[in-house]
């Protein structure tokens, strides 16, 4: 066999056999043409051949919720900046938001970013508004909008307003097989909060966010999806109650996905005190009480993916006040170590349960397994990262590659590293340290 690419010697999951095998990865024209076992690899001639002893071979990871503030705001970020901050956390595609200026609404913004992404170190799927201009007005013209390349569809940063205008998008996208992805936050109870509501915003003396915001909000969006069968993804899930809804949910058959982020599982509001802006995200990070029911969330099924939420913000914007500062964190690169480090290290959960959640499930939600994205296997794309486990690892503010540096994470310790990233066959990320 003549192959582009093959990667020898790597750990590779193998979904019918659930369980990991040292094999011969081997790649051509973009896709994977062969997972060979070791003893067979002589057979196999490439133009490029990669050692992949001590590593694992994972499929790429897809990032359901990232920022990547273009057009508009790209002294943030912007599509390739982005794009190589994902590539260096092994993520191969990222849905991004809409709120950027202007508003992904129309075919003219569909198309900037679908353009600009061409040259792009990963998979950049457009998630278009519900509403024109995410202001709560007019339901967009989903339908044209997905013509025009949406992948999904969101007014991300604060839901649709009034029960009556997500209904009508509702009904529109349960006629078409959209899916909709919902920021649950009842805005009159969260309105002027910075952190979560609790000991540590009465000790700061900030107001707070209570955790029935979110939960009423997940409600009303459930019982609407309910109601008219609509497809509906929950974005960035941080509490316990709303975890307790959706689990119902899933219980009655109502067609509801949802995701949580890094933090959740390993920040609480007490890290506010450490991390100052570099903690304050929306919504806010929580109690202990909490981050236990988003891990058991995980555990058993509630939780579909983890996404990052990835907002990247210039210093000056994160400042030092908390009550001024600006919601968000980037998460691309670190989502992979955090999560294996606490979830997996921890013992919540094996490493195959990760990667359903960072992979497989992801692709499931949004229609990428038909693509043959989150797989590793004869004949999917060939979007996968090389992984070292068990590892101290530590990325630095200055190894970021991204435009931003508003994270707790960097600094931080972690017992996996990502040490390349191949997409489409392509290789977008090298770790120095992997040299």
């Amino acid at each position: 066999m003549t192959c582009d690419l093959l990667v020898k010697n790597v750990r590779c999951w193998n979904r019918s056999a659930n369980a990991f095998e040292s094999v011969n990865l081997a790649v051509k024209d973009g896709r994977v043409a062969a997972v060979l076992p070791r003893s067979h690899g002589d057979e196999v001639s490439a133009k490029t051949v990669v050692e992949g002893a001590g590593r694992c071979a994972l499929p790429g990871f897809i990032d359901l919720h990232v920022h990547l503030r273009d057009p508009g705001y790209t002294y943030k970020e912007d599509i390739l900046s982005g794009c190589r901050a994902a590539a260096a956390g092994g993520v191969t595609s990222v849905f991004c938001m809409p709120n950027t200026k202007p508003v992904c609404d129309s075919a003219e913004v569909l198309s900037y970013i679908l353009d600009k992404a061409k040259s792009a170190d990963a998979r950049v799927f457009p998630v278009a508004a519900i509403t024109e201009g995410m202001l709560s007005e007019k339901v967009c013209d989903l339908t044209a909008l997905r013509d025009a390349g949406a992948a999904a569809f969101s007014d991300d940063g604060k839901p649709v307003m009034t029960a009556a205008l997500l209904r009508e998008a509702m009904k529109i996208a349960a006629e078409n097989d959209l899916l909709i992805m919902s920021h649950c936050e009842d805005m009159s109870l969260a309105k002027g909060g910075a952190i979560n509501e609790g000991m540590i915003a009465r000790k700061l003396g900030l107001k707070g966010i209570p955790n029935l915001a979110e939960d009423l909000c997940i409600e009303r969006d459930i019982m609407l999806a309910e109601e008219t069968g609509a497809r509906l993804h929950i974005c960035h899930v941080s509490t316990k109650g709303g975890l307790a809804c959706i689990r119902r949910a899933k219980e009655r058959g109502v067609r509801v996905t949802a995701e949580t982020c890094p933090h959740y599982f390993s920040l609480t509001e007490s890290d506010v005190i450490f991390y100052g802006a570099n903690a304050k995200m929306n919504p806010p990070l929580r109690t202990r009480d909490d981050l236990e029911a988003v891990i058991e969330a995980i555990r058993d099924g509630t939780i579909d993916a983890i996404s990052t939420d990835h907002a990247p913000h210039s210093a000056e914007e994160k400042g030092n006040d908390l009550a001024k500062a600006l919601n968000g964190i980037i998460g691309m690169q670190t989502s992979f170590a955090v999560s294996y480090t606490n979830l997996v290290q921890a013992g919540h959960i094996t490493l195959s349960r990760l990667i359903e959640l960072m992979s497989y499930n992801p692709a499931k939600i949004t229609g990428l397994d038909k693509l043959g994205l989150g797989m590793l296997e004869a004949g999917s794309a060939a979007d996968f990262s090389l992984v070292t486990l068990g590892c101290e690892d530590t990325i630095s503010p200055d190894e970021l590659a991204g435009k931003s540096a508003n994270t707790p994470f960097a600094g931080m310790t972690f017992s996996a590293r990502i040490d390349a990233t191949f997409m489409g066959g392509r290789q977008v990320y090298a770790n120095k340290k992997y040299h």
